[in-house]
């Protein structure tokens, strides 16, 4: 069930969705990334590492959508982290007295039943503005931004070169904004420029949903978000193979996310081509 993509890094990833979760191994134990997401995929996982004798001595949540921030007891209890702006966000969630039911409601209610809640978000957030993630273990560099979710964050692994990713970067699903945010084209295009700026130095990217990829692969996906995030700022056509005819098997609802996109968009008022 664990798939190594570079030198002391695996990634297992769930059956619905596609989601990857990260594990980064270092001298005492692993740096779980984005555990998901059912029960019964959580418990694989933990069986798993049992079996190569890693445990968790830390996790991380990239952001505070509910497929990131999971979590299963027999994971074990080491500190879970995640930006100070991604804790803050999910202990808001949290404080809600029917917080669980809310969630439960925007479950796929083909994994509603079978995916743990108990222990969701609790996350301890990192001081703001930082830059790596405190363990005992291989440098992981902080890659903050706000393009997808509140506190967003991807993940440097500098010494393999593995740039995890978060909600980015992934073959099976557009870029997906966050509408609530002040500026979500901008905030996605200054993501896109981080990675840009970090790219030579990945040698696998790993995305929250979708298939790995290598270095060349890394940069054509980042040209390939840019052009659909931008041909929405513009109000162009949008030619993407992600949707329509050409969306992976099982995907064809990325179509819907897109419509609803730009709809959200043009009600905003944020597509009238002006530069960001």
């Amino acid at each position: 069930m664990l798939k190594q993509v570079a030198e002391g890094v695996l990634v297992h990833q769930s059956a619905l969705l596609q989601n990857n979760t990260v594990v980064v191994q270092g001298p005492s134990g692993v740096l779980l990334i984005d555990p998901g997401i059912t029960g019964d995929e959580l418990a694989d996982l933990a069986d798993g590492l049992r079996r190569l004798a890693l445990p968790v001595v830390a996790g991380f949540a990239t952001h505070p959508d509910w497929d990131h921030a999971l979590w299963h007891a027999e994971l074990g209890e080491a500190p879970r982290y995640g930006t100070a702006r991604c804790a803050a966000d999910l202990r808001e969630l949290r404080s809600d007295a029917n917080w669980k039911a809310r969630l439960a409601e925007a479950l796929p209610p083909e994994i509603a039943e079978e995916t743990p809640l108990e222990l969701f978000g609790l996350i301890t957030g990192l001081p703001a503005g930082a830059t790596r993630v405190p363990w005992d273990g291989p440098e992981v560099r902080i890659i903050e931004h706000q393009a997808h979710a509140h506190g967003h964050a991807a993940l440097l692994i500098e010494e393999s070169g593995v740039l995890v990713a978060g909600d980015m970067l992934s073959d099976v699903l557009v870029p997906m904004l966050d509408l609530d945010a002040a500026d979500p084209i901008g905030d996605y295009l200054a993501a896109l420029e981080l990675f840009d700026g970090v790219a030579g130095d990945v040698e696998v990217f790993v995305p929250g949903h979708g298939s790995a990829g290598d270095a060349e692969r890394l940069r054509a996906q980042i040209d390939l978000d840019r052009a659909y995030v931008q041909a929405l700022r513009d109000d162009l056509p949008v030619n993407d193979p992600r949707i329509g005819p050409t969306a992976k098997p099982g995907w064809e609802w990325v179509s819907d996310v897109h419509d609803g996109q730009a709809q959200g968009l043009a009600r905003r008022g944020d597509r009238d081509g002006a530069p960001r």
